[in-house]
């Protein structure tokens, strides 16, 4: 029986066991919040982002939510700079020219301010520029693509939390909590 691990990572961890070493010193990794053998992270999210991370023991169901082929679907709680209007959100639903290509379209809407944990450190507050949130969906995993498709319309992302991968959710899991279910 495949093990499946859905993992709140928080700000600042790697998404990966260990860490190679930086000028800085050692930082935050998986192993800091996950002691549970053998499992390995299906997909990666950035240092500076926040949320889902699925862990498995089964290299062909990591594949699976891994590889961009299957285009399992991935939600995404942003907190962009400004407010984006119609047109902005329509160029996202449509797809963004990144200098690695077109994206496919993204399923896209603006949201109310998310009732989840606060961010340590805070976002940066700026008096004099709005900021706002979307829920963005992709089916695909270019390397910062939500942060890239969102600069591209013009609305730089503040904060990045990966809420949903397919239909695995991180309802009712803290940052660095992790919970196992059926794979």
């Amino acid at each position: 029986m495949a093990r499946l691990i859905l993992f709140n990572k928080p700000f600042n961890v790697l998404s990966q066991f260990t860490d190679s070493g930086t000028a800085g010193g050692p930082r935050a990794t998986l192993s800091d919040h996950i002691a549970v053998p053998g499992v390995y992270p299906a997909g990666r999210l950035d240092r500076d982002s926040e949320g889902l991370l699925l862990l498995t023991d089964d290299g062909r169901l990591q594949a699976r939510i891994a590889d961009p082929r299957f285009k399992l679907p991935k939600t995404y709680l942003v907190q962009v700079e400004g407010d984006p209007d119609e047109a902005a959100l329509e160029q996202l639903r449509r797809g963004v020219r990144l200098n690695d290509g077109m994206t496919l379209p993204a399923a896209v809407e603006r949201i109310a301010a998310p009732t989840i944990w606060p961010r340590d450190p805070p976002v940066r507050f700026r008096k004099s520029v709005p900021d706002s949130w979307i829920s963005l969906t992709i089916r695909e995993g270019r390397n910062r693509q939500v942060r890239r498709m969102t600069a591209a319309a013009g609305f730089p992302t503040l904060r990045l939390v990966r809420w949903a991968i397919g239909d695995w959710t991180l309802d009712g899991i803290a940052p660095g909590e992790w919970r196992e279910v059926a794979a």
